[in-house]
């Protein structure tokens, strides 16, 4: 092999551990889009909610676009359990997507991020490091939510991957996103570790962590309604897996 082709080998097939990181980076900036927009929400519009939530929401999506760009090439810029998850089941009946031993380099990346991401934006705004919300979230009108929430982004990324489509998913997914913010109930948290991130800040984005575990069930079965609707309407979608949500490394770099 040239150094040429070692190369362009290496750039198509990034380590694990740089996936790894990738997600771990991406995660974590996620969040503090998510928290850090929050707080300059209530701070620059103090006492209106709805424009806070807009606020919110238009940070949120636009940051999710753009990290998606940044990282998908190196790890498909999952950062969301329930993507890397459903990547994993689906890719599995054609012998594509995540390994198992990388799904579970996934979560640990993710959640370890999540949880940074709260705390970078705590510190940015000057605000003590781990300060945990006093939230509350129970609700199962709100448990409704999540699962909408996480079935529609489930159903959009491999529709987009299956139909050819994977290059236009930043701005879809961040479109989409945005747009959950708004109608649904819970304003669309649709990821586990980023539901635990926010945990741990007593902010406009934050959630009791009492109300973590309901909405980590809720996504779950969010992932499974989203699932299946994927093998109803693609029975094919496995076939795509390679590509949520940007191409990552094909089956020959894999792990295992």
């Amino acid at each position: 092999m040239t150094e040429k082709s070692r190369s362009t080998y290496s750039m198509n097939h990034p380590a694990p551990w740089r996936r790894f990181l990738a997600e771990f980076v991406g995660t974590a900036l996620l969040v503090t889009a998510v928290v850090g927009s929050g707080i300059m929400a209530t701070t620059l519009s103090p006492g209106d909610v709805g424009l806070q939530l807009l606020e919110n929401s238009v940070a949120t999506a636009f940051a999710l676009g753009a990290l998606i760009l940044t990282f998908g090439p190196v790890s498909g810029a999952h950062f969301n359990p329930v993507v890397s998850a459903a990547d994993w089941f689906l890719g599995r009946r054609t012998g594509s997507g995540l390994s198992a031993r990388d799904l579970g380099g996934y979560v640990a990346a993710q959640t370890v991020g999540a949880i940074a991401g709260s705390v970078l934006a705590n510190l940015m705004f000057d605000l003590a490091a781990v300060d945990f919300s006093g939230k509350d979230r129970s609700a199962g009108h709100l448990w409704l939510g999540e699962v909408v929430a996480t079935a529609g982004l489930i159903l959009l990324i491999f529709a987009l991957a299956r139909s050819g489509r994977a290059p236009v998913a930043p701005a879809a997914v961040g479109a989409y996103i945005g747009a959950a913010y708004w109608f649904t109930s819970s304003t669309s948290f649709a990821n586990p570790v980023v539901t635990v991130g926010r945990a741990f800040t007593d902010t406009f984005a934050g959630i009791a962590p009492a109300s973590v575990p309901g909405f980590v069930v809720a996504q779950l079965a969010g992932l499974l309604v989203g699932a299946g609707l994927l093998l109803v309407l693609y029975p094919d979608a496995g076939r795509a897996a390679d590509e949520v949500i940007v191409g990552h490394p094909d089956q020959t770099a894999r792990t295992s």
